[in-house]
């Protein structure tokens, strides 16, 4: 999964921050490959999230812990706008993360 989240002027660091608390909660979930955070030169607002999930199972078990319902709560009020439906994606190879 790839997604985007645009934050209000001045609060991307803070969005930044919840998130990245967010990547060791997750890290807990059976089936959780992946989560990084990352943000773009040329987009100083916004953040882009990489998972890679075993299962679309195992996301949304990630969805009902306490910590990512309290993170999501902390972020909402960050955000310019809403998230953006972002893609997913199907590995097929390369480096970093053992498909099979």
């Amino acid at each position: 999964m790839f997604g985007k989240l645009t934050a209000k002027p001045g609060y991307r660091d803070a969005l930044l921050s919840i998130l990245l608390e967010a990547s060791h909660d997750v890290a807990q979930v059976e089936g959780c490959r992946l989560y990084v955070v990352n943000t773009s030169p040329d987009d100083p607002d916004s953040v882009y999230i990489y998972e890679a999930w075993d299962t679309a199972q195992a996301h949304a078990a990630s969805l009902e812990l306490e910590e990512t319902r309290a993170a999501i709560h902390r972020a909402m009020p960050l955000l310019a706008g809403p998230p953006d439906n972002g893609v997913t994606l199907t590995p097929v190879g390369g480096l970093g993360l053992d498909v099979g």
